[in-house]
């Protein structure tokens, strides 16, 4: 329940989970389940304390939760509605799909081996023909209109490899090959993906602003000291496309989820 979550939550795809989680100790039993407003009735666990979010801080939690979620997934129970998964946003071109900075292995091995999809779309890092890969990218994400996307935003205020000064609020385009600026390959090489700058590619495909911010719902997550200079800007500098993570501010259905470290430099 909650003002807004009919928007992007199937309360009978709801249930379904509910009672698999159940059935795989995950959950408690369900007693009753109202697909009208959400409302479920579930068993009485004695000591059972409610998940919140200063709950949710404590060390080992989140990693209990992903490992109970993955266990429901291997339970060989089949759930009700489709989980199609696209790559992460952006792929840099020419990249051996075996490199360790590649995305889409990022999410094999990180995500797709723990969970049951439905479909997986990676975004081709060596396609042949690069436009006619754009358009059968764009082609997916209409067939398959996303419901959540989860992005960041880079050191220099990008979002997927929208960089200043090139990113567009209103591109043409929901997919395309962009030259990276040299902020974010340097942002690649300081988180480890590359050893040198010579090693990061200068191309990549993204999907593009329009594309991002269509889904039914946004979660961008920006932690770390180093990305406070580009969340004090977007929060606190007019919205403009030289700070592409700023269109956020625009947008109902987008919530931003900072630390600390990388909050540290808002004035309020």
């Amino acid at each position: 329940p909650g003002e807004g979550t009919e928007e992007y939550i199937d309360r009978k795809v709801e249930e379904a989970a509910a009672r698999i989680s159940a059935d795989v100790g995950v959950n408690a039993e369900v007693l009753h389940f109202d697909t009208s407003s959400g409302v479920q009735l579930t068993r009485f666990i004695e000591g059972a304390i409610t998940m919140n979010e200063e709950g949710f801080k404590q060390p080992g939690t989140a990693r209990r939760a992903a490992l109970a979620l993955r266990n429901v997934h291997r339970s060989g129970k089949k759930f009700t509605s489709e989980f199609n998964i696209f790559s992460m946003m952006d792929e840099y071109l020419g990249i051996d799909p075996k490199h360790p900075a590649s995305f889409p292995l990022f999410l094999e091995q990180h995500f797709l081996r723990h969970v049951n999809v439905e479909r997986f779309f990676p975004i081709p890092g060596q396609p042949l023909d690069l436009e006619r890969a754009c358009q059968e990218y764009t082609d997916l994400l209409m067939e398959y209109p996303a419901d959540l996307v989860a992005m960041g935003w880079g050191e220099n205020g990008h979002i997927a490899f929208n960089d200043p000064p090139f990113a567009k609020f209103n591109d043409s385009k929901w997919v395309k090959l962009i030259e990276l600026a040299e902020a974010s390959r340097k942002q690649q090489v300081n988180e480890g993906h590359f050893e040198t700058l010579d090693q990061v590619p200068q191309q990549a495909l993204t999907l593009t602003i329009p594309a991002l911010i269509a889904p039914k719902r946004i979660l961008c997550i920006v932690p770390e000291k180093r990305k406070s200079h580009a969340v004090q800007n977007c929060l606190e500098k007019p919205v403009s496309e030289n700070r592409p993570g700023s269109i956020l501010r625009t947008i109902q259905h987008a919530e931003l989820f900072l630390d600390q470290e990388s909050s540290s430099n808002l004035l309020n």
